[in-house]
């Protein structure tokens, strides 16, 4: 969560199965801790890029708070 926020997401709020973030009009669901991986955090990467519009590096994402 600090480095979504880090991004500008605001949240989490609670949902129906899965907590959530927002960025503006956009939604992202938070994986439970049960289904964290490295598919799973490799995924949820690739959502955040689409929602803040540019690629997000490796390097700059170890660096978030």
């Amino acid at each position: 969560m600090r480095k979504l926020r880090a991004l500008g997401f605001a949240g989490p709020y609670s949902g129906t199965r899965h907590q959530f973030t927002t960025l503006g009009a956009a939604r992202l669901a938070i994986p439970s801790s049960e289904e964290i991986g490295v598919a799973k955090v490799r995924e949820l990467i690739r959502e955040v890029e689409l929602l803040v519009g540019r690629t997000i590096e490796v390097d700059e994402w170890n660096r978030l708070p």
